[in-house]
C-alpha cells in the first residue's frame, strides 16, 4: 500500500467515526466478554477484599472522590463493591430458601427478593463499577447501615448524601436507583453509586445477552419460574429502569 492509499483509507475511517459514532462505540462494546458481564471473571478487577475490589478505572476515580470528601470531613467507606456470580448466587438462593420455607410461593419469594437483591448474573456489582457507600466516620454506627432513612433528614449519613449530591457526578459516579416516584424495579438505594464511564458501555453490551438462557444454564434455585414474561419485566424494570444518566 502506497502513502496516498494509506492516507485515503485513514480519511475514510475517520469520516465513518465522525458520521457514525455508534460504529466506534460498537467496537468498544465488543471488548466485554460474557464472563465479565455475568460476574464470572474480569481481568480488570483490582483489589483484595470484598470492599476494595473494583474495576481498575472505577477504583482510581473512587480514590480521588474519597480524598476530596475527606478534605470536607466526610469519610467515605465502601461496604460492598465487586461481587462475583457465586457470591450473588449464595445471597439469592439463601433468601429463596428462607422465604419458601416460611410458606411463600416460589414466584412470590422471588418477587420479594428482587425488591432489593438482584438475580445472580444480572447484578451491576458483577462489573466492578458499582459501590455501596456510607460515612465511615459516624459514631455510633447504625446496626443496619443500608437503610434509606439514614441518608436523609437527621440521619447519620445525611451529610454524606448531601456531599455526594453536589460532587459525585464530577468524579463519574451516579446514583443508580433514584427516588423518582415513577421509577420501577429495585427500591430506592441512596448508597448505591455507579462509575458511568465503564458501566454505561457494559450495560449496552449486557443488553445483548439472552438473560433467560443464562439463568437456566446456571441452574439457579427457582429458575424454572423465570418465564419469558418474567424476564422481560425484570429486564425493563430492574435492569433498565435506572438513573437515565447511566443508560
Amino acid at each position: 500500500m502506497n502513502r496516498s492509499q494509506f492516507l485515503k483509507l485513514n480519511a475514510i475511517a475517520g469520516l465513518g467515526i465522525t458520521l457514525f459514532p455508534s460504529l466506534s462505540f460498537a467496537s468498544e462494546i465488543q471488548k466485554f466478554s460474557r464472563s465479565q458481564l455475568i460476574g464470572k471473571g474480569n481481568p480488570d478487577i483490582v483489589g483484595d477484599s470484598y470492599t476494595s475490589k473494583m474495576h481498575k478505572d472505577a477504583k482510581a476515580a473512587f480514590l480521588k472522590m474519597k480524598a476530596a470528601a475527606a478534605k470536607d470531613g466526610i469519610t467515605i467507606e465502601v461496604v460492598s463493591a465487586y461481587r462475583n456470580f457465586q457470591r450473588q448466587k449464595e445471597i439469592f438462593e439463601g433468601k429463596y430458601q428462607r422465604f419458601t420455607n416460611q410458606g411463600l410461593a416460589p414466584l412470590d419469594a422471588i418477587k420479594k427478593i428482587i425488591e432489593y437483591s438482584t438475580i445472580p448474573g444480572t447484578s451491576r456489582h458483577h462489573w466492578g463499577t458499582d459501590i455501596d457507600i456510607i460515612d465511615g466516620g459516624v459514631s455510633p454506627r447504625p446496626k443496619s447501615v443500608l437503610q434509606p432513612e439514614l441518608f436523609h433528614g437527621k440521619g447519620p449519613f445525611c451529610k454524606l448524601k448531601e456531599w455526594l449530591n453536589s460532587n459525585a457526578n464530577s468524579f463519574g459516579f451516579f446514583e443508580v436507583y433514584t427516588d423518582n416516584a415513577n421509577r420501577r424495579g429495585f427500591k430506592y438505594e441512596p448508597w448505591h453509586f455507579s462509575y458511568a464511564p465503564v458501566s454505561k458501555p457494559m450495560l449496552q453490551a449486557y443488553k445483548k445477552l439472552d438473560v433467560q438462557q443464562i439463568l437456566l444454564k446456571e441452574k439457579i434455585k427457582g429458575a424454572e419460574h423465570f418465564t419469558p414474561e418474567f424476564i422481560a419485566q425484570y429486564r425493563n424494570e430492574n435492569i433498565l429502569d435506572i438513573n437515565p444518566k447511566l443508560l
